[in-house]
């Protein structure tokens, strides 16, 4: 969590989801708690080290939590949403609506103008 005075809400949010993968990673979160390989698995493209850091830094950001079992014969670790975590990934809910739309949108333009070439 990074001690900055932020200038309004939308400020301290945006430096919470900064990145290409964080918001994936809430998704990945908000469906079910995972173990990092799975998580990984979630996101095909994403770098072991960078799921890592970006999973260490939405810890700091108290986002998500993370979750030592060493009660078998090799601990494993699991991640979850917090409560601000799944808070977050409700307010990112009308952005992703959004994005629909305009992935919908998008791909009828590309059909209207493919029709009109062809």
């Amino acid at each position: 969590m990074k001690n900055v005075p932020y200038q309004c809400g939308l400020d301290a949010a945006i430096d919470v989801i900064d990145g290409k993968w964080k918001v994936l990673i809430l998704w990945a979160l908000y469906e079910r708690p995972r173990r990092f390989g799975a998580t990984r698995r979630a996101l095909p493209g994403i770098s072991e080290k960078v799921l890592a850091a970006q999973l260490r830094e939405l810890e700091a950001d108290l986002v998500v939590h993370r979750e030592v079992y060493e009660d078998t014969a090799v601990p494993r670790v699991e991640y979850s949403l917090t409560e601000l975590g799944r808070d977050l990934h409700d307010a990112l809910a009308p952005l992703g609506a959004w994005g629909d739309r305009r992935i919908r949108m998008l791909a009828e333009q590309d059909e209207a103008s493919s029709s009109l070439a062809g």
